[in-house]
């Protein structure tokens, strides 16, 4: 028995720490480079650094809380589509749908002279509806996400001017700023607060209340794990008795929860809606998730990445007009941003998993 002592001391790796398994031996940078979100985290320092530099004037407080009310817009909708992308589904409609469930509500409200809170409530309902019939025809026909979400968006995006055209007369709603139950709407959705004498929009807020939401349903719960497993290897995931018709019907029905709730703030900060808008931002949306870290074939990314990724497109989209950039060269900068995202994840996964 005493021999069988030193044969098991002997090949132990030299680093700190017990021998209970190769990743507690790993050094600390291998251990953080495993995340997901440290690549877009170390390129938001880079971008923010550098627009410092480049435009002074965004050192100002007021700049600043503008550069996060715009990261916030982009943020609140980033999130549900990044969990949507680690279950290895993608939403095309989530742009026309911020916009569908504006219409929803001012129409509603104006039309039938109600209180804004029963058009804010209906349109949260029909935002639901329409993830909840994405989810279900993607599971219900194995159709690729894609071609389901991209007939919505046709759909809503004609349904929004039609419907827009023929109840109003015009391509835009009218004005809801004088009817009951504005002001307590516009107060949770569009409202704004001093800190320092600076004007801060709540979207922040809520943007990182339901970024802490989103980290620790992720990490912390059953659901989480779902989401993971449904996003890896869907079969697999079944086989071990996961609910994985409603994990992926859920989290379509997150991303109408998010279109919903910028839709209102939309709706709140304007007081009406133009119903041709909206095109276009589902692929920022998606872009934000995939700069934080998220891939496109699912099982992999997290809440924080995105968070990040939203505030490189805020910093960006105000840093070029604080800097007097022409604002034409914005889109480029969007590309360039995300495909060195793609290149860096890449680097750091294959760095992270090398052995």
């Amino acid at each position: 028995m005493s021999a069988a002592g030193p044969a098991v001391t002997v090949p132990p790796a030299p680093g700190p720490g017990p021998a209970g398994g190769r990743t507690r031996q790993r050094p600390l940078a291998l251990r953080l480079l495993a995340r997901p979100e440290v690549g877009v985290f170390l390129g938001a320092v880079a971008v923010f650094v550098f627009f410092l530099i480049a435009a002074p004037s965004l050192r100002q407080g007021g700049s600043l809380a503008t550069v996060l009310y715009q990261s916030s817009t982009i943020g609140i909708m980033a999130l549900p589509v990044a969990l949507l992308m680690i279950g290895g589904e993608f939403d095309l409609s989530s742009g026309v749908a911020v916009v569908s469930s504006a219409l929803t509500a001012s129409m509603l409200s104006y039309q039938l002279t109600l209180n804004v809170w029963t058009g804010v409530l209906a349109a949260l309902v029909v935002s639901l509806a329409v993830g909840a019939f994405n989810g279900w025809l993607l599971v219900r026909t194995g159709l690729p996400s894609f071609l389901v979400t991209l007939g919505t968006f046709l759909i809503l995006q004609g349904a929004n001017l039609a419907v827009t055209k023929a109840v109003t007369g015009n391509v835009a709603t009218d004005d809801i700023s004088d009817m009951d139950g504005f002001g307590q709407a516009k107060a949770l959705f569009a409202s704004s607060f001093g800190v320092g004498g600076v004007q801060v929009k709540i979207t922040v807020v809520w943007w990182l209340v339901f970024a802490a939401l989103a980290t620790w349903v992720l990490l912390r719960t059953r659901y989480g794990n779902w989401v993971f497993a449904v996003g890896g290897d869907r079969d697999s995931a079944r086989a071990v008795g996961v609910p994985v018709t409603f994990t992926k019907v859920s989290l379509f029905m997150l991303v109408g929860f998010g279109a919903w709730f910028v839709g209102m703030h939309q709706l709140f900060s304007f007081n009406t809606v133009q119903s041709g808008e909206g095109v276009g931002q589902e692929l920022i949306y998606i872009a934000a998730a995939v700069i934080g870290g998220c891939l496109l074939t699912g099982g992999y990314g997290s809440a924080i990445g995105p968070v990040f990724g939203a505030f490189m497109f805020g910093m960006v989209n105000q840093g070029i007009v604080y800097a007097g950039w022409n604002p034409d060269w914005f889109k480029t900068f969007l590309g360039v941003m995300l495909l060195g995202a793609v290149l860096v994840n890449l680097w750091v996964r294959r760095t992270a998993t090398r052995r």
